[in-house]
C-alpha cells in the first residue's frame, strides 16, 4: 500500500439492499470506512440508502470518486489514530 501500512487489510463490502444500507448508515457507493466510521462523511441530510455517490473534488469538479488526495489524507489520519 502505498501508505507504508502492509499490515493493513482492505475489506470489499457489498450491500444490496435498501434496508441494508439503512441499517449500516450507507449512503452510497462508493463509501471508505475505517473501524465503522466513514472516512470522508457526507454531508448533513445525505439519506442511507443504495446510490451513486458523489464527491466534490478538491478542483471543484463533481465525481463518482473522491479525490484521491482527501482519501489519502484521511486514511493516513485513521491509520495515525
Amino acid at each position: 500500500m502505498e501508505l507504508g501500512r502492509p499490515d493493513v487489510e482492505i475489506e470489499v463490502r457489498w450491500v444490496e439492499t435498501d434496508e441494508e444500507a439503512v441499517r449500516l448508515g450507507f449512503v452510497g457507493s462508493p463509501t471508505f470506512r475505517w473501524q465503522g466510521r466513514d472516512l470522508l462523511p457526507p454531508g448533513p441530510g445525505e439519506p442511507a440508502g443504495l446510490a451513486c455517490r458523489v464527491y466534490r473534488r478538491r478542483d471543484g469538479r463533481v465525481s463518482p470518486l473522491p479525490d484521491p488526495d482527501d482519501l489519502r489524507e484521511a486514511v493516513a489520519s485513521a491509520l495515525a489514530q
